[in-house]
């Protein structure tokens, strides 16, 4: 029993007002009572605000994730009853040779997807950051950010007008005297998936960019200016200053860009629809063509299902270098 202000209180003085200690004391009323009703209190207050988004994530996200994975095991056309198969969609996806493309496919757009825009936004975001007039730098973040406001679809269909016979990409190589390199370039075999990956490059680089700019912007100028003094170059600032200054910058840029890379749907849909022949298919698409087209829906949610384990395998490890010191 302790006197605390001219009252009885049945606990420790020191505990009572030792700000670091776990029960934190208020006097109300009769006596002094523990805040930590106060605290649970709070704390359910806090779930019932959260309680809206996490019963539409319930129902829009797990919901469907736990579905398709019930499905993956059976044999089933949407319509008629059900067949279980067992893991024979599973096996199918890494024997029948056009669901594997479609994954080795979408592994090839992570270079279009992610390192092409990571370097290119290096290299503009370094040169932005050189420019002193406020309205170019304005103007030239405007002009990066443009196609990120453009929705995928619709620049897969604008770039299919440019890669056509008579496009402006081909008009622009006869204009260089480069006719022989003229093509049809989302009707080539060889060159479909190289021409859909650009579209993804020019998506992609202005995001980066200027998440890139952003974490140029976070750095010391000091730092730059003690470089300079100390006869350090460009190229020099840039590997020693500006790269591991924008490590989390680039680590983001990096997880967002392989996601969209090997899920992509949009950009390939509405340009090739996987074609020609198979030469341009990914799980996205194949997904949609299984479920949709072929009825096979225990064999698209195994590929779906498929596919989110590779976007975690991929992305974790991604995650955990950059977030390393």
């Amino acid at each position: 029993m302790t006197t605390v202000d001219g009252l009885t209180a049945p606990v420790d003085v020191a505990e009572a007002t030792d700000p670091t200690s776990r029960r934190v004391l208020r006097r109300g009323g009769g006596g002094w009572s523990a805040g930590r009703s106060v605290g649970s209190r709070a704390r359910w207050a806090g779930w019932l605000f959260a309680l809206p988004a996490l019963v539409m994530y319930a129902v829009f996200e797990l919901y469907p994730i736990v579905t398709a994975v019930q499905y993956s095991f059976f044999d089933w056309d949407g319509i008629s009853a059900s067949t279980p198969v067992g893991l024979a969609n599973y096996t199918r996806v890494f024997t029948e040779p056009q669901l594997l493309a479609s994954i080795v496919h979408s592994f090839i757009l992570i270079i279009f997807f992610t390192f092409l825009p990571v370097l290119l936004g290096l290299v503009v975001a370094s040169i932005v950051r050189e420019i002193r007039s406020k309205w170019a730098g304005g103007a030239a973040r405007t002009l990066m950010f443009l196609p990120q406001i453009i929705p995928g679809a619709a620049s897969a269909i604008a770039w299919t007008w440019m890669y056509s016979p008579d496009g402006a990409v081909n008009q622009m190589l006869r204009a260089l005297g480069l006719e022989s390199l003229t093509r049809a370039w989302l009707g080539d075999f060889t060159w479909a998936l190289p021409a859909v990956g650009i579209i993804g490059t020019w998506l992609a680089t202005g995001l980066c960019t200027l998440l890139l700019m952003a974490g140029i912007g976070k750095i010391d100028a000091s730092l730059y200016e003690a470089a300079s003094l100390d006869g350090a170059n460009r190229i020099q600032q840039f590997r020693a200053i500006t790269l591991p200054g924008l490590r989390q910058e680039i680590g983001v840029c990096v997880t967002i860009t392989i996601i969209a890379a090997l899920a992509s749907f949009d950009v390939v849909f509405m340009s090739t629809q996987g074609g020609p022949g198979y030469s341009t298919q990914v799980p996205g698409v194949q997904v949609y063509q299984l479920a949709f087209t072929e009825n096979r829906i225990g064999q698209s949610s195994a590929l779906a299902v498929v596919l989110s384990l590779i976007v975690l395998a991929v992305i974790l490890p991604i995650q955990r270098f950059f977030r390393e010191k």
